[in-house]
């Protein structure tokens, strides 16, 4: 798919890997509608790449009114959607049985309906968005959808149960959803990244820093978030890219803690 004049809404758009992903595809001629419930963070990044170019809307990805909601005022603005780029998440370390006794049920079912269930309610929506477009190759090409796995979906660690199991369930529903949208030519893919070099992660130790960094075999250091944007950037315009996961981590192996 051709990136310019399209129109992108980004989960997560207002800070870390969502944010990179705004700046990039906006760069590449696109339109970014961004899906967040930071208003502040996203009023920073909108003033980066210009207001003509960019739009944020509140929304809680976990619901169908606040996303619909969210839809509505994207193609009243910019006309349509054509890629829809899920990087709305967070996590929630714990054992499963720890000091305190075993992880508090809600906390686990909340991170599943936020990474997981949030993920699914905004691509579906927006996919069935997308069946109206009219197509952009000679393919029949309507539309794409990024989600945002992780490597603790594959290699999950100590305390990471609650999390590791939203992001498998994330790569699990990939190649599923990309033969239930194939007969309308709509593409999903699912990056997972590794350690990425986002504003929280500026939070972390120097001796943990230095213990991840070790791990990744090269190059030897956390990720960037445009080099996330990039692959997002890659799996948008390659138009045989379609149901995989793809790991971005340097070749890191996450060890168990």
């Amino acid at each position: 798919m051709e990136l310019k004049d399209k129109v992108a809404i980004v989960t997560g758009g207002a800070s870390g890997l969502g944010k990179a992903t705004v700046k990039r595809l906006i760069g590449a001629g696109a339109k970014a509608v961004i899906f967040d419930i930071n208003e502040e963070n996203a009023a920073k990044t909108i003033n980066e790449v210009g207001e003509n170019n960019c739009l944020f809307v509140k929304v809680d990805v976990t619901s169908e009114e606040s996303v619909q909601a969210g839809i509505a005022a994207a193609k009243e603005k910019f006309g349509g959607i054509h890629i829809c780029v899920n990087c709305a998440g967070s996590g929630d370390a714990a054992r499963t049985v720890g000091k305190n006794g075993p992880f508090p049920l809600d906390r686990f079912e909340w991170i599943i309906k936020l990474n997981l269930i949030g993920t699914f309610n905004v691509l579906r929506l927006c996919a069935a968005e997308m069946q109206n477009n009219t197509p952009v190759s000679a393919d029949g090409e309507r539309g794409v959808i990024v989600n945002t796995g992780s490597v603790a979906g594959i290699d999950g660690q100590i305390g990471q149960a609650a999390y590791s199991a939203s992001k498998a369930g994330v790569i699990g529903m990939t190649l599923p959803i990309a033969r239930d949208l194939g007969k309308i030519g709509v593409r999903i893919n699912t990056i997972c990244p590794g350690i990425m070099e986002t504003e929280l992660f500026a939070l972390v130790p120097d001796d943990m820093r230095k213990g991840l960094e070790a791990n990744a075999q090269f190059p030897h250091r956390l990720g960037q978030p445009d080099e996330f944007a990039h692959l997002v950037q890659h799996i948008c315009e390659n138009g045989y890219m379609n149901g995989e996961t793809i790991r971005l981590d340097a070749a890191m192996r996450m060890p168990p803690r």
